[in-house]
């Protein structure tokens, strides 16, 4: 095996890559060349890209620095200024076709991009619904009316509402009248999330495979109601019922004589019920079951599932649980998730209530926007 040349300049190294370059030889290739030569370490990969693209964007002078200097002409700034203007104008822009739009290279586009303007490329999150001007200007005046009733939002915007949190000392009576309560669909299989299948591997591990599942046909609509302290009611719909305003207002018969059994003294205390805004929750027969009961409700804007505690607190730890679980039959996914809720923790219930008032305020500091926990 031949030695390595042992003494070498940088100009030496930029000519040869150039030569090698005009053969048609690619980066690769031409740094397996030069290691061959010169030795392992004599110049990275990236900075063998980097002179291949001068080179071929019609650069000859060897003796420029490498690294990111502002001497290049393709780096000038009127080059990121107007790189800059093209990412406003559309922000959906591919490094590739501002490159082509400037005639520069993507090399250096992408220097420009990330490193002289500080631009990161994000999925945009999805959000329930396109909120109108008449939306927001709800959640705004719900939220801050809601901000108003639990005077002491102060302090638990402050502390954390966490599972290990002391809540005591607050004034929380507000909070504990709360019920809330919402619909969710339970399947016999629901498909494991690419998140929750991950696994610690090395590098000489196998690479894991994951197949396709998707959820099962077979389901069941679950109803649960519950508080600071606890599951109140769960309960499911039989093969081919339907939620309409009269089977609603059989649920909340039966959440009513959940609620005297399980918090006595609740009923004549005051029970404040949330949920939101489906046409069975709103229809005038269940209207009429609140005014007979004196129920009070608590305001919910449309469009904001961010906002209710069942959406963004308990159904999202729920689906997780059944991920990867297979059930025979209703009653056994029934048995399941009765199980589950069964065993959470209290301060699971305190936290998704008292969060809350968290929520309100953001809502009211993004200006309505969609807010998350």
């Amino acid at each position: 095996m031949a030695a390595h040349l042992e003494t070498w300049s940088k100009e030496e190294i930029r000519a040869v890559i150039r030569f090698l370059n005009a053969k048609s030889l690619n980066p690769t290739e031409i740094h397996k060349e030069l290691q061959s030569v010169y030795g392992e370490h004599v110049i990275r990969r990236t900075q063998v890209y980097h002179w291949c693209n001068l080179f071929e964007a019609g650069h000859s002078d060897l003796t420029v620095r490498e690294g990111r200097g502002r001497s290049i002409t393709a780096m000038s700034e009127d080059n990121v200024k107007r790189v800059d203007e093209l990412i406003r104008q559309d922000r959906r822009l591919k490094l590739h076709e501002i490159a082509n739009s400037l005639e520069i290279s993507e090399t250096f586009t992408h220097r420009i991009v990330f490193d002289e303007l500080g631009y990161r490329k994000f999925s945009a999150r999805w959000v329930p619904k396109q909120l109108t001007d008449n939306h927001k200007e709800q959640r705004l005046d719900i939220c801050r009316e809601l901000l108003r009733r639990s005077k002491s939002s102060r302090r638990i915007h402050r502390h954390t509402a966490n599972a290990g949190g002391d809540f005591l000392g607050y004034d929380v009576t507000f909070l504990d009248s709360i019920v809330t309560g919402d619909e969710t669909w339970l399947h016999h299989c629901t498909p494991e999330t690419k998140q929750d299948s991950m696994t610690w591997k090395h590098p000489s591990s196998p690479v894991a495979k994951k197949f396709k599942v998707v959820r099962s046909a077979k389901k069941i609509m679950g109803t649960v109601f519950w508080d600071s302290r606890g599951v109140l009611l769960f309960e499911t719909l039989q093969p081919g019922e339907t939620i309409n305003a009269a089977r609603y207002c059989l649920t909340l018969d039966k959440l009513r004589e959940a609620t005297r059994r399980k918090r006595p003294g609740q009923l004549t205390n005051g029970v404040i019920l949330q949920h939101d805004n489906a046409t069975p929750h709103t229809a005038r027969g269940t209207q009429g079951w609140l005014e007979k009961y004196g129920r009070e409700i608590l305001s919910h804007p449309p469009h904001s599932p961010d906002l209710a505690p069942s959406d963004y607190h308990l159904f999202g730890p729920l689906k997780r649980e059944l991920a990867g679980n297979r059930f025979d039959d209703d009653e056994e996914l029934v048995d399941h998730v009765r199980k589950w809720l069964q065993n959470l923790d209290g301060t699971f219930f305190r936290e998704g209530i008292y969060s809350m008032v968290r929520l309100w305020q953001k809502c009211v500091d993004r200006l309505s926007c969609y807010v998350e926990k």
